[in-house]
């Protein structure tokens, strides 16, 4: 069985026409119009079904740091692919490293040194421009891209309701298992006429994308935004529903991306949930990290209550969440280069993994990007993938358990696979009783023998002492 074959003709191969075959079941035809970097597909992305009946497939990223562990180095990298196709259509600048950046993403790997020039790099914007990173898993991707320029703000969508706090807006994504987003930040960043990058992994349709527009334009009405992706599959018709927006609002919208082209599917969603494969249950160590040490910065919203009346966690103030300002970079930066320092200490194998969760993207990845060579990244999800074990399938094994926040909702990690790591750094956006991160920990137990719980924010009641 050839599930998730690249199936590739010399004469399609000319077209740039790629289909992908999917457990048998279904089929998904491409055809590349945009590649300005020449980057192969499958350093991109591999296929895989989705449990989701509104959806039958999912590109799964070879380089988002998501549902696939990466180099963080390459993850932080794509994000700067991005800023310079950015810079080159809607600000009409050659990025200075853009060379670099090219040869790293078409080797699908990025060294010490080009990531350090290209994260020094800042370009200015002429204007003050504000970018979004979409929940949950462009959050990591947003920021990145955000990170590469100055006379910038940053803010990423979330799907968590923040005790006594309204968002400024909300917007739905149809297709997605989890479909509400709500921005909270201070009125000052959406209170302005300045233009708004979208910042999303992959467009399929744009109606996600359509939806934001609307919500920010019928508060906060201004003439330009920008939707910047890695994939842009949308159809003719698709983007004309992006023109007729644009003169029925008097805005530009620019697009840009890594690849674009238009997408046809066949066949049926796969709706059963995916088959859990046994596995050893090691002893694990389980040690916990006090990062608080380095005087993590909070914000002052929290977290809603737990169930059980333990008291709620302080966010973090690096996440975006609340947002965020380019004036920032540089305490940010130090903060990081702190955090990885710290662990890279508490490291006790070779083959490590750094483990994000959720939304809490960017921070645990910059962090994994200082830990030294060895270091894999990647981040729980919301998203159920049906898993297999057939060899040209890139989701092998599929672990599911109870959201820490939220029990009502399940949480997955992907392709973490016995004796494949050393050790794990689970990284917590904020502290939460033993009892509520059990679940992750035991499934995390099942494949990895020592297990480091990071948890950045501090416990309300713990404040003071």
């Amino acid at each position: 069985m050839n599930n998730n074959l690249l199936l590739i003709s010399s004469a399609a191969k000319e077209k740039n026409a790629y289909s992908f075959d999917i457990l048998d079941t279904i089929r998904v035809s491409t055809e590349i119009q945009i590649n300005p970097y020449a980057i192969r597909l499958q350093n991109l992305f591999g296929m895989a079904a989705r449990i989701n009946k509104k959806r039958a497939f999912l590109f799964v990223s070879k380089v988002l740091g998501k549902h696939l562990p990466v180099q963080p180095s390459l993850s932080l990298l794509t994000g700067a692919a991005l800023s310079a196709r950015y810079m080159e259509m809607v600000c009409l600048q050659s990025h200075p490293f853009k060379k670099e950046i090219i040869a790293a993403m078409q080797a699908g790997a990025c060294d010490e040194q080009t990531l350090g020039m290209v994260t020094d790099f800042s370009f200015t914007l002429s204007r003050e421009t504000l970018f979004i990173g979409f929940a949950e898993t462009a959050t990591a991707l947003g920021h990145s891209v955000f990170n590469c320029f100055k006379n910038a703000t940053f803010l990423h969508t979330t799907r968590e309701a923040v005790d006594g706090l309204e968002p400024v807006i909300t917007f739905e994504e149809e297709h997605s298992h989890a479909v509400s987003h709500r921005v909270y930040v201070d009125d000052q960043y959406l209170n302005n006429t300045n233009p708004v990058v979208l910042v999303d992994d992959e467009i399929t349709t744009g109606k996600t994308t359509l939806n934001i527009i609307e919500s920010i334009q019928s508060r906060y009405p201004r003439k330009e935004y920008a939707i910047v992706s890695i994939l842009d599959w949308r159809s003719p018709e698709e983007k004309e529903q992006f023109k007729a927006m644009e003169s029925r609002l008097g805005i530009t919208i620019h697009a840009v991306s890594l690849v674009a082209g238009t997408i046809q599917a066949e066949g049926q969603p796969v709706t059963e949930a995916a088959y859990e494969v046994p596995t050893h249950s090691h002893n694990a160590t389980v040690e916990h990290v006090d990062i608080n040490s380095l005087s993590v910065p909070m914000v002052a919203y929290t977290a809603l209550p737990m169930e059980n009346g333990a008291a709620s966690s302080r966010y973090i103030a690096y996440t975006g969440r609340f947002g965020l300002s380019s004036n920032q970079k540089e305490e940010v930066d130090a903060f990081i280069s702190k955090a990885g320092q710290l662990l890279a200490e508490k490291r006790k194998g070779k083959k490590t993994l750094c483990l994000g969760t959720g939304e809490f993207m960017y921070v645990p990845m910059r962090i994994a990007a200082e830990m030294g060579e060895g270091v894999a990244y990647q981040s729980t999800t919301r998203s159920p993938i049906y898993s297999c074990e057939a060899n040209h399938y890139v989701i092998k094994q599929l672990f599911s358990y109870e959201c820490p926040e939220d029990h009502t909702i399940t949480n997955y990690f992907y392709n973490v696979l016995p004796d494949m790591y050393d050790e794990v750094f689970l990284f917590l956006e904020r502290e939460l009783p033993e009892t509520k991160i059990r679940p992750i920990i035991d499934r995390l137990s099942q494949t990895i023998s020592h297990i480091h719980v990071v948890s950045f924010g501090k416990n309300k009641e713990s404040e003071g002492e």
